[in-house]
């Protein structure tokens, strides 16, 4: 499976985000292609990542079917040749879809990041160490760093005029898409969150925090939407070796951000783009951390 920058499908191109490239399919769907693309502290590589636009897409696609039954989702179909038959203006790009491609429905999207946090880590302990406090709302006192927070805590976010997602309150949130949604979206994320901490506790993956979207049909109904579950929009744990009090290690981009963190310190670069060059090395690494992320909770290989 050759790696991919960017797509070249013969569709309306709607959208390209950091990793996906989006296309209008008619009036009623979208295909996101989600490319090799990694960024690591809002900055884009210029390297790809061999694998990680296909296991984006495919934990999305087995989390979508696991989740039948608990919220209606957005997900028509992530296999290339099921895609070329409901599209076939795509016949001779079957290659540029395999693995890394997900037809679904178009929805209106609510401009809201439903967090939700099992455990104290990453920007909610920095802000509760320095204040204890978490969206300016108080927290209990004697949490430790990567400590199990019960019940799990609903922390939206807006993207903030700069695209980086800023924390709110419930409050705020009910300013911007009205009580009812409010309610809504964070019964479904709660929902969500309880079957697939569940799942990936039984597969030895505890999931700190994650982040859902969700968007309206064409018949008024709030769904599911974007990707579910992955390491690009959570934080997994290995739960054999999880130990509260200090920070864990975690199945994403932890290699990338190290490398980055080391040149940084080394006085090599700047923090800003553009980016080091990556060695081989941590592209290899970051491959088969993404490989190794779809392993563990899905329970098999990634098969394309």
């Amino acid at each position: 499976m050759t790696t991919m920058l960017a797509s070249d499908l013969p569709l309306p191109r709607i959208g390209r985000g950091k990793v996906r490239d989006i296309y209008s399919v008619g009036d009623d769907r979208v295909l996101l292609l989600t490319t090799d693309r990694i960024s690591a502290f809002d900055i884009v590589m210029a390297e790809t990542i061999p694998m990680k636009g296909a296991v984006l897409t495919q934990i999305s696609a087995w989390w979508f079917r696991q989740l039948e039954g608990v919220v209606p989702h957005h997900m028509i179909s992530a296999d290339a040749d099921s895609i070329i038959r409901d599209v076939p203006a795509l016949k001779d790009h079957r290659a540029s879809l395999l693995g890394r491609a997900m037809l679904c429905k178009r929805t209106k999207v609510f401009p809201i990041e439903c967090v939700i946090r099992g455990y104290l880590s990453g920007s909610a302990w920095k802000e509760y160490a320095a204040s204890g406090t978490l969206a300016g709302e108080e927290l209990p006192k004697g949490l430790l760093e990567s400590g199990k927070l019960e019940p799990a805590i609903f922390s939206p976010a807006t993207k903030a005029e700069s695209g980086h997602d800023e924390n709110i309150t419930v409050g705020r949130m009910r300013e911007v898409v009205g009580a009812e949604v409010t309610d809504s979206l964070e019964s479904m994320t709660r929902a969500v969150y309880t079957r697939g901490e569940k799942i990936s506790r039984d597969h030895g993956i505890i999931i700190a925090d994650t982040k859902f979207e969700f968007g309206r049909d064409a018949q008024g109904r709030i769904i599911l939407i974007d990707e579910v579950m992955t390491p690009d929009s959570s934080r997994f744990w290995a739960a054999d070796v999880y130990k509260p009090g200090q920070p864990q290690p975690s199945f994403d981009k932890q290699p990338l951000r190290d490398y980055l963190d080391a040149e940084r310190r080394a006085g090599r670069w700047n923090g800003e783009a553009p980016p080091p060059p990556l060695p081989a090395s941590v592209v290899d690494a970051t491959s088969r951390r993404y490989l190794e992320a779809y392993r563990r909770v899905t329970g098999h290989d990634l098969k394309i």
